[in-house]
């Protein structure tokens, strides 16, 4: 078998059901516990990602620092593919194609042909050239791995429904920040450059990690947490990344991860993973924010995940619990299903905006570029939809681009032409909640 190593993404017939995510991005993007599956895939293997192979109208997808969509060309020989819906643990995973400098002492499974967790493949290592036009919408990891070759067990989490990112994400937080306090090149740097400032209220016994100013890396400037803020580590671990500014009268309450440049203006957070450059405001609890999101005003947010360039009105509250306290339903390609969790709010596609005041239903799905206000919404809205109740209309394309690009450019982020192209195909493929159900 060819030496030749690198990482590739397989999203399979499941996570391409993963609405109302899948249809703008790749499920490998999306993030698990503290970082995006490809992220930790590439941390456990120590190699750079080359590519997804994901759906063809994803094939324009384009984020900065995220591997592209691979819809033609060779994945060559000793590659690995991974499954798109399993997120390792952020632990090194040994085997013949990391750096020998990263791999440590020789182990047992360096030679594994395969990786599973609870029984099934979640990662392979390609024996032969496969040329990606040769694995179709329902192709497995099982499809591709040879008959009769060895194996090693991983640990992490499977994703079969896009809810498990909530039902998750509070032990997946708890693991990430205790590994990466537990790690031995990373504990030294906390423990000499990651104080936590003096006039920062500590509670609980597990780890508080707070970024700060490391010698010879000036250009990263440290967390801001100012005075009155209460870090609860009585449940489980906090992190708060780099460049990140907590305002006075917060709360925090671990497990929770904060990435880098969030603005953080006020409120309790509770069992968050809130990705780089975001504002959050208000009571928010077990929700993930994929990243450049703002929520900047009160309301209430519960057991909900936004993707990108999410922005809530002021009040935009979440239901996350029935009155029945029953396990609550949730919207998907093939209708409306129980999710088997008590708790769980809203899934925001990217691009989704609320207005003033907006009530959101338990167990609810805003497609991507729903731009909605007024009376509470059904339980599903379609993508660009727009308007204050059903029957909505439709976003017009062209409106929808103008918008997203005055948005990124706020951040720093310009939309390019591939993006562009992206996002036209999304507004030209949009599904319709109707059809979906039918």
């Amino acid at each position: 078998m060819s030496d030749r190593s690198a990482l590739y993404f397989l999203e399979d017939a499941r996570a391409r059901t993963f609405e109302p995510f899948a249809s703008t991005r790749p499920v490998a993007t999306l993030a698990a516990g503290s970082a995006a599956i490809w992220n930790r895939w590439s941390a456990a293997l120590q190699l750079p990602p080359e590519g997804v192979v994901a759906a063809p109208a994803l094939r324009d997808f384009e984020e900065a620092s995220t591997p592209g969509v691979a819809t033609s060309g060779i994945l060559p020989a000793g590659s690995v593919l991974a499954n798109s819906r399993f997120a390792p643990a952020l632990e090194m995973i040994p085997w013949r194609g990391m750096p020998d400098d990263a791999r440590g002492p020789r182990s047992p499974d360096a030679d594994a042909a395969s990786w599973r967790s609870a029984g099934r493949v979640a990662a392979i290592r390609l024996s032969r050239d496969v040329r990606v036009e040769e694995i179709g919408d329902g192709a497995t990891l099982d499809d591709l791995l040879s008959k009769d070759r060895t194996s090693a067990e991983i640990t992490g989490w499977w994703h079969d429904e896009v809810w498990d990112f909530i039902r998750h994400l509070d032990d997946i937080i708890a693991d990430d920040i205790k590994r990466t306090r537990e790690h031995r090149f990373l504990r030294r740097r906390i423990e000499q450059h990651w104080p936590v400032p003096s006039h920062v209220t500590v509670l609980g016994d597990h780890p508080v990690i707070v970024h700060g100013s490391t010698p010879g890396e000036e250009w990263v400037k440290p967390a801001v947490i100012e005075p009155h803020v209460v870090l609860d580590a009585t449940a489980g671990p906090i992190y708060i990344g780099s460049e990140t500014h907590v305002r006075a009268f917060t709360r925090i309450n671990g497990p929770c991860y904060i990435g880098r440049k969030v603005n953080v203006l006020g409120g309790e957070i509770t069992g968050c993973s809130i990705g780089d450059v975001c504002k959050v405001r208000g009571e928010v609890a077990h929700t993930v924010f994929l990243g450049y999101s703002n929520k900047s005003h009160d309301g209430f947010v519960g057991n909900s995940y936004l993707g990108r360039w999410v922005n809530l009105g002021a009040s935009t509250v979440t239901s996350n619990l029935k009155n029945t306290y029953g396990n609550v339903a949730l919207w998907t390609p093939s209708g409306v299903r129980d999710s088997g969790m008590q708790l769980l709010g809203t899934m925001f596609g990217d691009h989704v905006k609320t207005g003033i005041g907006l009530r959101l239903t338990t167990g609810c799905v805003l497609g991507a570029g729903a731009n909605v206000y007024g009376a509470m919404p059904p339980k599903v809205v379609s993508p660009f939809a727009w308007g204050d109740a059903p029957p909505y209309t439709v976003y017009r394309k062209d409106k929808f681009v103008e918008a997203a690009e005055r948005m990124m450019k706020r951040r720093d982020v310009t939309m390019t032409d591939k993006a562009r192209r992206h996002w036209s195909a999304v507004h030209d493929a949009r599904w319709t909640a109707e059809a979906k159900d039918s």
